[in-house]
């Protein structure tokens, strides 16, 4: 009778601890959200922008073959971002020059891209290349409520007012998967003419960024906000760390900032793309506090990845390791992008 007893006793404790233990399951939904600096992605047809070199007749022969084949090398790797977690893949990415709406098109009726349905967000950007920046989203997580280009102004003689032209900042908003979400995609001003000399362009355009910020936080500090872009700066820079404040250390973020994932890779000696043998983060995706939030509702940051596979990379040379490029130079290398794209996984309980 006691040897009974006792196996009861101990069945019904194991009982409690099974339904204990399967009653902490949780289930999520999971949302991939990344970016990509689709490198000169242009059509072949000469339009009134800087477009010369990117034609039949220009000086890198960029011909129907070529555009044919640089939009299946951008669709293999954007097909294959996050699908290691999530078969949907991207839900959101925001690339970085493009020539137009046009070739945003053909990317995503591409064949590896098509079934994904994606639907585009874009403005021409008055860029004196005449590249821009665009958002691509899953109907299936995402609704567009409202877009517009934020006009980053800049001057190459501030006295004179001789203006200089850069990409807009895109800002969308919507719901994702009934949330309200804000999104900037951004292509800030290049380096050309050295770090420090060309860095108020890109505070500029950082304050852009803030400003904007600024007007959503001070009505919801709470806003799911995510910043992307290529910065042209890395997590550390004054533009990104300053004007930004975005933080690496959840810790120190304030209700209403900005999270930046990218800082402790950087710190690593990790990056998107490589110049003279050293590596800059300049492609970065940050999250405001609501993303963190110990409190948080809906989805939340989980983590942070560069999309870095072996054959995206230069595997000879001087420049073995780097993202293998479209163009050395003028020749044609059948690349896919000097940059590495990154992304975001973010969470949601199911209750």
């Amino acid at each position: 009778m006691k040897i009974f007893l006792r196996s009861a006793i101990i069945f019904i404790l194991f009982l409690i601890v099974s339904i204990k233990g399967f009653s902490q399951q949780k289930n999520y939904k999971l949302g991939i959200v990344g970016f990509y600096n689709l490198e000169n992605l242009f059509d072949t047809i000469d339009e009134p922008n800087k477009d010369e070199e990117f034609l039949p007749n220009g000086s890198n022969h960029y011909t129907s073959e070529v555009y044919s084949d640089k939009l299946g090398k951008l669709s293999t790797v954007i097909s294959q971002i996050g699908t290691d977690v999530s078969p949907d893949g991207l839900s959101l990415m925001g690339c970085a020059e493009v020539e137009n709406e046009g070739v945003l098109k053909d990317l995503v009726n591409s064949p590896k891209l098509k079934s994904r349905n994606y639907k585009i967000v874009h403005f021409d950007s008055p860029d004196e290349r005449g590249i821009d920046v665009g958002l691509l989203y899953n109907p299936k997580y995402f609704t567009v409520k409202s877009s517009e280009p934020l006009f980053v102004e800049l001057y190459d003689d501030a006295e004179k007012k001789i203006p200089r032209y850069t990409r807009d900042v895109l800002f969308v908003s919507g719901m994702y998967d009934g949330e309200p979400f804000y999104v900037f995609v951004n292509h800030w001003p290049s380096r050309r003419g050295g770090e420090e000399l060309s860095a108020p362009g890109r505070a500029k355009a950082a304050g852009v960024c803030k400003h904007k910020i600024d007007s959503i936080t001070k009505i919801n500090p709470d806003a799911k906000i995510i910043v992307m872009g290529d910065l042209n700066d890395d997590p550390v820079s004054p533009s990104v760390a300053v004007v930004l404040k975005a933080m690496g250390d959840k810790d120190k973020v304030e209700r209403g900032g900005l999270y930046n994932p990218w800082t402790d890779y950087y710190k690593k000696g990790i990056g998107t793309l490589a110049y003279n043998d050293a590596w800059n983060l300049f492609d970065q995706i940050m999250l405001s506090s609501a993303f963190i939030s110990k409190t948080h509702t809906g989805f939340f940051f989980k983590e942070a990845a560069i999309f870095h596979k072996s054959w995206m990379e230069e595997t000879s040379g001087k420049y073995k390791g780097y993202p293998k490029r479209t163009y050395d130079f003028s020749k044609y290398i059948g690349g896919y992008s000097d940059h590495f794209p990154t992304y975001v996984v973010l969470l949601k309980e199911i209750k």
